[in-house]
């Protein structure tokens, strides 16, 4: 006889909760440390998890307990939960161990990797560094290829990893990866689609005026006609040059990256002391050069991995990381296990990505870094200029993202190199470096690490803009204003994963997502 639909999920929390914080544990072990012990630890268990999600009999219960006429709302959101995770782990012993192995090694090759240029190895902070400030186009050209390197190392792997999810997907009844990932997010690819042609559409005009512009700046600087991808200031520009933006690296020179971020949430009631104790900040060898933060245990172990360095860049960093540890830490703890967790990825990237905007509000500038009033009225347009250059910018990169995943997982076996280009030059309008035939796209560790997540950078953004809006009407602002921590709080964080992302919406903010603030936003 099948077990009630309370007892099922109460049985499921208990098989599956130990070994989910085993194993991200080892993972945050293996991201601080990478090593073969580290990487062999992390997965093993990862294995060990996807094992037991992957059983088809407690996928069949699970389905079972649905098709009962359930009247308890959170007993049935925890079970549609359950489903999309064990729908996502059923496939065969071989493809669980092919995907984790290679997703695990491909990982650790970007956690060690260092691009050498002129006979010395660089971090990730020292390529931007380069491409930041460098004037010399040799070296920027040089570190840029270089940047590029881990592309080739790992791309024919990334390959295979793209196989094997495919094959996982079609065993599930999907078309491929890339679709199966969108439903398993509570999203159809229609209405992503969709979403992501109005804003290509409504961004189509200001972001060719802004790059012409760019380019004749950046044209000036180094004395050249032909504007390669080298000279922009991050290997993937997706981040403002120096040319159409503030530099607050003087301002912040002497800034506690650590201090502020705590400091700018405790304005909202919120207390990250404990995650920032537990947390790895500071760059060294064998450690992941991104950033990243993760909820161990969803109880109480929240953390944060950074490279701080100084300069405006890791502050900014630290106050996307710890918007993310906000939502994290300020889940209702009276929720269930299962429903401990962010409504939905772009929900919590929402709100990381409304923390690190603060970084350019002269509010914040004079509030948390002590910048001086007048200084920080003086550069406030421009401020805001930078604002919406920056979210301009990084809407486009991502329609490259997206749509490149969207042909990965329904090609892998086409020209990736050429339609990685190809989509480089429709969306960011970059011209392809002459006769590069690379896979540059590999380079982007998201496509092996994050498959299938960066459109929710954009959604966040979309709402980042939303929720400003709404809270500065409501709340009067936004930097230090307890009213409006208390609604990120109610609206936002405690519910947790209780109600789908589109209803949280709804229900937070009296509307469902919308682009229109966003879009207007980027008047430059």
């Amino acid at each position: 006889m099948a077990p009630a639909p309370h007892e099922l999920v109460g049985a499921l929390e208990e098989r599956f909760r130990t070994l989910e914080t085993e194993f991200a544990k080892a993972y945050w072990d293996s991201q601080i440390d990478a090593s073969p012990e580290t990487e062999e630890r992390r997965t093993k268990l990862e294995l060990e998890l996807r094992r037991v999600k992957g059983d088809p009999d407690v996928l069949q219960d699970v389905q079972t307990a649905l098709d009962q006429e359930l009247h308890d709302p959170v007993v049935h959101r925890q079970l549609e939960l359950l489903r999309l995770s064990l729908l996502e782990n059923q496939m065969t012993e071989e493809s669980r161990t092919e995907i984790v192995e290679l997703s695990s090694a491909v990982e650790s090759d970007f956690a060690s990797f260092r691009p050498v240029v002129g006979g010395k190895a660089l971090s990730d902070n020292d390529i931007d560094d380069i491409l930041e400030t460098s004037n010399d186009p040799d070296l920027r050209r040089a570190a840029w290829e270089a940047s590029k390197e881990i592309g080739g190392l790992v791309a024919d792997r990334v390959r295979e990893l793209t196989r094997a999810r495919n094959q996982a997907a079609h065993d599930a009844g999907f078309a491929d990866y890339f679709r199966m990932s969108l439903e398993l997010q509570e999203m159809s690819e229609d209405w992503l689609f969709d979403a992501l042609g109005e804003i290509e559409t409504l961004t189509e005009e200001p972001f060719a005026r802004w790059k012409s512009e760019l380019d004749r700046s950046l044209g000036a600087r180094f004395d050249t006609t032909a504007i390669y991808p080298w000279h922009y200031a991050d290997p993937f520009f997706q981040t403002v040059p120096r040319e159409a933006k503030v530099s607050l690296d003087e301002e912040l020179k002497g800034a506690d990256a650590r201090e502020l971020a705590r400091a700018t949430f405790a304005g909202w009631g919120i207390d990250l002391s404990q995650v920032l104790e537990r947390s790895d900040l500071y760059p060294r060898e064998r450690k992941c050069q991104s950033a990243f933060c993760m909820d161990v245990d969803r109880s109480a172990d929240v953390r944060i991995l950074a490279n701080v360095v100084p300069g405006e860049r890791w502050v900014e960093v630290m106050l996307h990381e710890s918007g993310h540890a906000a939502y994290d830490v300020m889940i209702s703890p009276q929720l269930p296990y299962f429903l401990r967790a962010a409504a939905h990825t772009f929900v919590t990237e929402a709100i990381a990505l409304l923390s690190g905007r603060l970084l350019r509000d002269p509010s914040w500038l004079v509030d948390l870094a002590g910048v001086e009033r007048a200084h920080a009225d003086g550069i406030a347009s421009r401020l805001r200029r930078s604002n919406a250059a920056q979210s301009l910018m990084f809407a486009r990169w991502v329609l490259v993202m997206t749509h490149f995943e969207r042909y990965l997982y329904s090609d892998p076996e086409g020209d990736l190199d050429a339609q990685w280009w190809s989509l480089v030059e429709r969306f960011q309008l970059v011209t392809p470096p002459p006769g590069r035939s690379a896979p540059d796209w590999a380079a982007k560790i998201h496509v092996s690490a994050a498959p299938v997540y960066y459109h929710n950078y954009l959604l966040g953004e979309v709402l980042a803009s939303q929720l400003t809006a709404v809270i500065e009407t409501q709340c009067g602002g936004l930097v230090g204003v307890p009213a409006a921590g208390e609604m990120l709080i109610e609206r936002v964080f405690r519910p947790g994963s209780l109600l789908r992302w589109d209803s949280l919406i709804e229900e937070a903010l009296g509307a469902p997502l919308s682009p229109k603030a966003f879009v207007a936003g980027l008047a430059l």
